[in-house]
């Protein structure tokens, strides 16, 4: 639904950066730019985009640019190179260029302690005495927090706010919900946080800092965290999905995490400073060395267990389906998003912007750049396949499930997560009892890669948090087979009871409501159930009516999110009322079918309460 995808897309301000793309068909590149650009134009036409404007740079600079459609519908003014665009989550890696500059004049250290470094930055770490929260871990996003509240998200103060006072806003997001280093969660308040420290040791304005470290020497003159004279007259409109209604400037809360503008002209330095490893035009900004560290995780699970894929210093890894690594981020605001990929080895990238939040169109064009700018270039070579030992295998082998949601309240839906790893010869097998099956490829035993990628993407380990099979962002425990089917059948048994249930009252409804059943006792055994699923659907249609405008319906309190949190409450009213009901019948001149199929759909839609209601999804209230 298109409410749900926009809700993903402000959540994360980046889709897709806590992820190591899977394999995929690659796509037959364009032979010219003069055919790339009549592709994306046609992408853009099929889609409803207004317009885009896209770069690719290799290590010599800027070998084309193009600015495609409309940066103002109303107005019909079009794109060009130097139209700014909103860059969403790629301003996360200034972040991250930041701290590295600070650490390279000995002025920071990434392993030192948040709390030391800025008393006053409110978050939670029971673990803290033993294992502080880290700048390292604020950079790779391994501090255990969540992400933004809606409540932050829907925040758009044009005053604007202060990055002390956004941070002041939800503090309660904060709070690390396992060991900060181990498991990974994209969390849009870590960058804004390293953002105060860069304030407290530099002195400055973190946008002051950045500015006149980065933006300057690298040649990106006009690019603005704000919404200046100037920078109004360049920056493109943002628009929904229809590529007609415009939407207002969105004041983002964390600036630091994703409020950068910038035009495609530069966007291509910056990606020609990032390919000359720290250098642009003969003036060195940075060491190579600190630019590798920015592309490499060194901390959660993953890097511990040996994999070189994963999330950096506020720069992520992408594996293709031809081999290549690239590096880089993408980002998403409401009515935008962008992309940044680059290949260090090779020496090329691109980067690409679209005035609305339309995935089709953003994946489309993103697989006609990548494919374009690797066409020429020759395929990594790929490890060989390595046997599975007997040890591994028999170790390893059962069942497993995620224990890092993104979310606290996302937790719910790891259940859906669970996959069971089977191994013949060199292939570790993950089947899935909810989608499909992956298989993928050993290369020493431990870890395993997709069948046409050059770097591994699983490492099987042994941790504190116990056996796991490891992906660059996705933390798997093993658990008892006994655990993982008593799971399986209760995911089973609710879509089981939220099918029954409407299918039986199509049975005995229309013989009641032309009278056929009056006056059969005890009705409302079966009707109590049907309204807890009624009370289901209601918040399905929420979901379904509130449209493109979630952060801000739901961010606060409106009819919208006080609605969700009432159709919650009337679920479990109805499915507690149930129970109560079926126990409490009377069972003479009832059909006995019906009473046993009331009573175990009613224990089920219980047992489902008491679950959601662990995970605090009953009464959530999303402005808070």
């Amino acid at each position: 639904m298109k409410s749900i995808r926009m809700f993903l897309i402000a959540c994360l301000l980046s889709a897709g950066s806590s992820q190591a793309a899977a394999a995929a068909e690659p796509t037959v590149a364009a032979r010219n730019p003069v055919e790339l650009e009549q592709r994306i134009s046609g992408i853009l036409e099929k889609h409803n985009v207004p317009g885009m404007s896209a770069v690719i740079v290799n290590r010599d600079g800027i070998v084309w640019t193009a600015g495609i459609g409309q940066a103002d519908v109303a107005a019909g003014t079009p794109v060009s190179p130097d139209t700014l665009f909103r860059i969403g989550s790629i301003s996360k890696t200034f972040v991250g260029l930041a701290a590295l500059k600070l650490v390279e004049e000995g002025r920071l250290d990434l392993d030192a302690s948040v709390r030391r470094l800025v008393p006053g930055v409110e978050f939670t770490n029971e673990w803290e005495a033993t294992d502080p929260v880290r700048v390292v871990h604020l950079l790779e996003h391994t501090t255990g927090w969540d992400n933004l509240s809606l409540k932050e998200f829907a925040s758009s103060d044009p005053k604007p706010a202060t990055l002390a006072e956004g941070l002041a806003v939800g503090p309660d997001s904060r709070a690390s919900r396992w060991r900060p280093g181990t498991r990974f969660a994209y969390s849009n308040s870590g960058p804004a946080v390293m953002a105060a420290i860069i304030e407290e040791v530099t002195g400055q304005r973190f946008e002051d800092y950045v500015a006149q470290t980065f933006l300057s020497p690298i040649g990106m003159p006009t690019a603005d965290y704000f919404l200046t004279a100037p920078s109004a007259g360049r920056l493109t409109t943002l628009y929904r999905q229809d590529g007609r209604t415009p939407l207002p400037y969105w004041h983002i809360l964390m600036r630091p995490s994703g409020a950068l503008n910038a035009s495609t002209r530069e966007m291509g330095a910056y990606l020609h400073f990032l390919l000359g490893r720290g250098e642009i035009d003969g003036r060195r900004i940075l060491s190579e060395a600190s630019i590798q560290r920015m592309e490499r995780p060194a901390t959660g699970w993953g890097a511990q267990g040996g994999l070189k894929t994963g999330y950096g210093l506020n720069n992520f890894t992408t594996l293709d389906g031809r081999g290549f690594v690239w590096h880089g981020h993408n980002g998403g605001v409401d009515g935008g998003l962008s992309q940044m990929q680059y290949l260090a080895e090779q020496g090329t990238g691109y980067f690409f912007a679209i005035n609305t939040g339309n995935m089709g169109a953003y994946t489309a064009i993103d697989k006609e750049l990548r494919a374009y700018v690797a066409r020429d270039l020759p395929k990594p070579v790929l490890p060989a396949a390595q046997p599975v030992p007997q040890d591994v295998a028999r170790e390893f082998e059962g069942w497993y499930s995620p224990i890092n949601p993104p979310q606290k309240h996302m937790a719910f839906l790891g259940i859906l997560g669970l996959g069971q790893v089977t191994f013949e010869g060199d292939r570790i097998r993950i089947s899935s009892p909810f989608g499909p099956s992956n298989s993928l490829v050993s290369i020493d035993g431990r870890h395993f890669r997709h069948e046409n990628q050059s770097a591994a993407t699983i490492v099987l380990m042994d941790s504190a948090d116990g056996r796991l099979m490891q992906t660059p962002t996705i933390t798997n425990v093993k658990l008892s087979p006994i655990l993982a089917w008593v799971q399986i059948v209760s995911v089973y048994l609710f879509l089981f009871a939220l099918l029954s249930v409407p299918a039986f009252a199509l049975v005995w409804g229309p013989r009641w409501v032309f009278r056929r059943m009056r006056g059969v006792p005890n009705l409302h055994v079966r009707v109590l159930p049907l309204l807890a699923v009624l009370s289901l659907g209601a918040i399905a249609l929420i979901f379904s009516l509130v449209g493109e405008d979630v952060i801000v319906r739901f961010g606060h309190r409106t009819p919208w999110s006080m609605g969700l949190t009432l159709a919650t409450y009337v679920f479990a009213v109805f499915s507690f009322a149930s129970v109560w009901a079926a126990l409490r019948a009377d069972r003479r001149g009832m059909n006995r079918f019906a009473y046993f199929h009331s009573l175990g759909i009613s224990v089920i839609f219980v047992l489902a309460t008491l679950y959601l209601g662990y995970w605090g999804i009953i009464g959530v209230r999303t402005w808070a």
